[in-house]
């Protein structure tokens, strides 16, 4: 019943001194609520890049340019250009007796160029790949047709669509049979693709295919790949299709140590580990870095409460000329304290909430399958510092009143 009346008192006071109380807070709301909205936007942009590899399936494996730790990214991942990678390569591992596992390989190479049609221009993106594209990526061509082999071999100009740049270039019109201009070369739009919107953070639909080996020759005068994709027969068969994989580009390489091996083999599930590490401790560093506004407010509560100790020196001389006790007194401040902290708490909890939503809100409006992630845990972290904060800052303001001479107290001035 005490602890209920010293908590209505402390209410009370904070109350009669409302623009001071606010201010107290302030540090400790910015700092919940930056904990909270870095802990959901963490886990949100997370959901955001497992969904991103999920949606693509779990029976693939991607084979990139350049050595790498088991755990950690190739250099080429890191924007480094890696040349090890070759279309012979993506033949070898199309050879059923090198890898009997793999259904398809696709090899790519990227580039971006301004695609032109009678007076319209478009700068988009190209990909130059193989025919077995549209079996890797589990996609399909809305209309006209996807290249074939005998494309892919005779270096041939023709192009497809994605269904936004034909949408954009062409306002309706059938773009099948129609030559567009990439980089001043004329090609043949043979077929559109059908909407599939955002896959390993490219969009699929804002961009245009074209046969590997004429993107390589005429566009980008290349010989090397930025990655392969290989399509496996079935989940269980990952491991053994990896290792697969790995024999075969170290034939094809000369490779006879495996710690000399210029390329890397992931399959999805090995990719969602990696980048769930990765993402779990940069969200958990940014978190720390978020918590010293925390440090800060709980120095400015600190602070206020010894102004307020020095303000009420009769007040507690007064509470103890008539028996209360130092332990009264120190808990009747160090509850005032904690009050102000869990106060500020449950407001920075609130808004932090409310800026997540929003974040999560945005995100699914522009396409992306964004999870507005606001767990148990980081309430009970922002309740947790909040009232820890407040034990902590608080007590030796709260000490300090309880330490004063009752005589000398209410002979202040």
């Amino acid at each position: 019943m005490r602890l209920i009346e010293t908590i209505a008192t402390s209410i009370k006071t904070l109350r009669a001194h409302k623009l001071r109380s606010v201010l107290t807070m302030l540090g400790m709301i910015i700092g919940i609520a930056a904990v909270i909205i870095i802990m959901a936007v963490g886990a949100g942009a997370q959901s955001l890049i497992l969904n991103q590899i999920s949606s693509t399936g779990t029976n693939l494996v991607g084979i990139l340019p350049g050595a790498s730790d088991e755990n950690g990214p190739p250099a080429s991942a890191m924007g480094i250009t890696v040349t090890t990678l070759t279309y012979d390569d993506a033949q070898a591992l199309n050879e059923r007796r090198n890898a009997p596992h793999l259904v398809a390989v696709a090899a790519y190479v990227r580039g971006s160029a301004t695609i032109q049609w009678k007076n319209r221009d478009l700068t988009t993106s190209f990909t130059g790949t193989t025919a077995s594209y549209t079996t890797v990526e589990d996609t399909e061509v809305a209309t006209g047709r996807f290249f074939d082999e005998a494309d892919e071999r005779g270096i041939s100009r023709v192009v497809v669509l994605g269904s936004q740049v034909a949408e954009e270039l062409f306002e309706g019109e059938n773009p099948i049979g129609a030559d567009v201009k990439i980089k001043r070369e004329l090609f043949k739009v043979i077929g559109v693709m059908e909407e599939r919107g955002t896959s390993f953070f490219v969009n699929q639909d804002e961009q245009v295919f074209i046969p590997l080996l004429t993107a390589q020759k005429i566009l980008l005068g290349i010989n090397h790949l930025n990655f392969i994709r290989a399509k496996v027969d079935d989940v269980n068969n990952l491991e053994e299709s990896v290792g697969d994989i790995k024999a075969t580009l170290r034939g094809s390489h000369d490779i006879t140590d495996p710690s000399e091996d210029d390329f890397s083999v992931r399959n999805t599930q090995q990719a969602m580990e990696v980048l769930t590490q990765v993402t779990n401790a940069l969200k958990f560093f940014l978190v720390a870095i978020a918590a010293v506004a925390l440090l800060v407010g709980g120095i400015g509560i600190m602070n206020i409460m010894l102004v307020a100790v020095n303000e009420r020196i009769r007040e507690v001389g007064l509470h103890k000329a008539v028996g209360a006790t130092n332990r009264s007194i120190l808990g009747r401040f160090l509850v005032e304290t904690i009050v102000i902290s869990l106060a500020g708490g449950v407001i920075g909890l609130t808004i932090g909430a409310l800026v997540a939503a929003i974040v999560a809100v945005v995100a699914n409006y522009l396409g992306y399958q964004w999870a507005l992630v606001i767990s148990t845990g980081s309430i009970t972290l922002a309740v947790g510092c909040s009232v820890g904060v407040g034990l902590v800052f608080g007590l030796y303001p709260a000490w300090k009143a309880a330490k004063l001479d009752p005589i000398k107290a209410l002979r202040y001035e």
